[in-house]
């Protein structure tokens, strides 16, 4: 998946773990139908910042793995391991 053209970027910095639940559940509603099969890249950071740990990286997985796989082909962490590469269904 490394090698594909990157359609489109949602950056999550700064959002809250409730804001980015949203952003990306709209994010990749949105763009599954507009360019199915493309990749997209979510970068959540790596949550060096936040005092508790990283707070979007592992919400974003779940996502990925649970409520909203239904619009996923394929994932993996993108190469610099600050969100994730995504292969729409």
């Amino acid at each position: 998946m490394y090698d594909s053209a990157i359609v489109e970027e949602l950056d999550l910095h700064g959002y809250t773990a409730q804001e980015a639940n949203r952003g990306v559940r709209a994010f990749l509603e949105s763009w599954s139908r507009r360019a199915p099969g493309s990749v997209v890249r979510i970068i959540t950071g790596r949550g060096k910042s936040s005092a508790r740990g990283p707070i979007l990286k592992p919400l974003v997985a779940s996502l990925l793995k649970g409520e909203l796989k239904h619009l996923v082909v394929d994932w993996c962490p993108d190469l610099h391991e600050a969100g994730y590469l995504v292969r729409l269904r």
